[in-house]
């Protein structure tokens, strides 16, 4: 099995103890986490090759960001090194009817003044089966626009499956910009990951019939949303994740996988909620673990939607579950109950 590539932004993470405010008292916890390197602890928790690809500064943050991937064993050697500062974000866990909420600090971060230069794809890619990134890396910037679709290009050429998450953030761009560059990233893409609001922001498409904020899915209008995407794009799979936020320590998280086919919807896991950030990067994790090990439609989303349910109860930006833990929930066991 070859080496699995993401690329993409890790950030320092500042968050309060526990459902502090922010400042509510005079400590944050400081940890690391970023969608595509959240992918690549994921899979190498499960036991695969996986490289993070990134740019950081030499300092000793940077450093540190490095040493909390190796601590997984995440291959770091592509990731370069310049640049004047690592990105960050601060994160209040919200309660109860008080929801999350997230501020960036990362304007001028090294990945977002990366350029071309700084990566050699095709020695990245040599020897890779799988690569990964998300909608929030083009939306670092232009640059970074055109140095996905290098990478794109690249992988393609040397016989490379590639997936992505639309993962749209309209803090860092705008739709019609992210319709614009996704539109042409896309047209390399395999396998296609969206939720419920993702595919309607960036390319206007949306689910009939769901009202995501109060808490009303209409399963059916997603079978649509993949199949619109699927016929746009010629994606091979189209993964879509379906949340019910009943408040923000409770929801109801589902999947849907389309291979062309068939529609495959998991089985519905109540969630009660430690950490949710992380989590559509756990389900991407366990979606490319279980396609590159050739499960069926069906038992792929089932490993993908466990992964990440188990996800909402780890704190931080990390799934630090194993493939035995996964495939536990995966067969009926949610109880929960003291494992001796």
């Amino acid at each position: 099995m070859g080496r699995i590539v993401t690329f993409g932004e890790i950030m320092l993470r500042l968050a309060p103890n526990g459902y502090y405010r922010f400042f509510q008292d005079d400590q944050l916890q400081a940890t690391f986490g970023g969608g595509e390197a959240n992918v690549s602890v994921s899979l190498a928790n499960y036991g695969l090759d996986t490289a993070f690809v990134t740019k950081l500064p030499k300092h000793a943050i940077g450093q540190a960001a490095v040493n909390s991937l190796r601590y997984f064993g995440v291959d770091t050697s592509f990731i370069a090194r310049g640049g004047d500062r690592i990105g960050i974000y601060f994160l209040e866990k919200g309660a109860s009817q008080r929801g999350s909420v997230c501020i960036y600090d990362r304007a001028h971060s090294a990945i977002q003044e990366a350029s071309a230069s700084d990566f050699d794809w095709d020695k990245i890619f040599d020897g890779a089966e799988w690569f990964h990134f998300t909608g929030i890396t083009p939306a670092l910037g232009e640059n970074l626009v055109e140095i996905c679709l290098e990478a794109c290009k690249a992988a393609k050429s040397k016989g490379v499956k590639i997936s992505c998450d639309l993962n749209y953030r309209g803090k860092l761009w705008t739709r019609d910009q992210a319709r614009e560059a996704m539109t042409k990233l896309c047209e390399y893409v395999d396998v296609c990951i969206s939720n419920e609001e993702d595919a309607k922001d960036v390319f206007g498409i949306a689910a009939e019939g769901t009202d995501i904020t109060g808490g009303k899915l209409n399963t059916d209008g997603y079978k649509s949303v993949a199949k619109q995407l699927a016929d746009r794009f010629g994606f091979e799979k189209v993964a879509i994740t379906l949340r019910t936020s009943i408040s923000a320590n409770d929801n109801d998280w589902q999947g849907m996988l389309y291979d062309g086919t068939d529609y495959c919807f998991s089985k519905q896991y109540h969630l009660h909620i430690v950490d949710r950030v992380g989590g559509g990067d756990s389900f991407g994790g366990g979606l490319i673990y279980s396609l590159v090990n050739n499960y069926s439609t069906q038992d792929a989303i089932e490993f993908a939607v466990a992964a990440s349910a188990l996800k909402h109860s780890v704190e931080g930006d990390f799934n630090r579950v194993t493939v035995d833990e996964v495939k536990k929930l995966v067969g009926g066991d949610a109880s929960g109950r003291v494992q001796r």
